[in-house]
């Protein structure tokens, strides 16, 4: 198979490394959050990459200090306008993006270093494998904006308990190693061997045959599958939609709508405290 020439993106960017492709989340003044463009990036540059004969393995990683603060929260004009189906399809679709990964014919690695925030912790959760650097930071949205769109994610990986532990407290934070304890992602490594060791572990699955990974992919996805995972994705855009219509979270968002996010977060810990 001809590997196509790889097209240019504003917000990720892609770079060969012998069987491994690197797709680097590319907005590192943004601490790489993820907007509705480099979602699309996203979309575009994996499917490029199925097409391409020599990508064996993809990782994906971000550039500078962070993988990825999660989605980007912005300011909108019309935000209180969003009628609460469109806001269901939003985010429904972002999970379609990330299902992408999921269903994706090659192997998907996520390294991790820095910060990996809310929204990121999915993607990470469609990722075939995920190694984290152990003073990462991985944790939950500093504001309660939503329910059930990242917390039944992290069900699989680290039990009910543990879920509801981050999920439960806005801003929950734990380190790379705990992570990997606890089994979110499967292994930590001093931050400095990350994209080393991502190599490493590339190289060696790239010596399995294409075909062969592709359908122990399938066969292991299925068997989650069956286990509910499709269906807790579905479910999180509808839970998650209904909450961004409570009082409560309405307040929260005409706060970040009048003073912007630092500040709304600001004033959420002082009410909380």
């Amino acid at each position: 198979m001809v590997s196509p020439q790889p097209p240019t993106y504003e917000c990720i960017r892609l770079d060969r490394d012998g069987p491994l492709t690197w797709l680097t989340l590319n907005r590192p003044d943004k601490l790489n959050a993820m907007n509705r463009q480099l979602l699309e990036e996203l979309s575009a540059a994996l499917s490029v990459l199925a097409e391409d004969g020599a990508t064996r393995v993809i990782a994906i990683r971000g550039a500078g200090r962070a993988f990825s603060a999660g989605y980007d929260i912005e300011r909108s004009d019309d935000a209180h306008e969003v009628d609460i189906v469109d806001d269901y399809l939003t985010h429904a679709g972002y999970l379609n993006r990330f299902l992408q990964i999921w269903d994706h014919p090659k192997p998907v690695i996520a390294a991790v270093h820095g910060y990996c925030l809310a929204g990121a912790t999915q993607l990470c959760t469609f990722c075939d494998i995920t190694v984290i650097a152990e003073d990462a930071v991985v944790g939950w949205p500093s504001l309660p904006l939503g329910g059930g769109y990242i917390s039944p994610l992290w069900v699989p990986l680290v039990g009910p308990k543990r879920a509801k532990q981050m999920s439960f407290v806005a801003g929950s934070r734990i380190s790379g190693q705990t992570a990997s304890d606890w089994g979110w992602a499967n292994y930590a490594v001093p931050a400095a061997e990350l994209e080393a060791n991502v190599r490493e572990l590339a190289v060696g699955i790239a010596r399995i045959p294409a075909s062969t990974l592709r359908m122990k992919k399938m066969a292991i996805n299925r068997v989650a599958d069956v286990m509910g995972f499709r269906t807790t994705v579905a479910m999180g855009a509808e839970t998650d939609a209904l909450l961004h219509y409570s009082a409560e979270v309405r307040a929260l968002a005409a706060l970040i709508q009048e003073h912007g996010l630092k500040a709304a977060i600001a004033r959420f810990r002082e009410d909380a405290g």
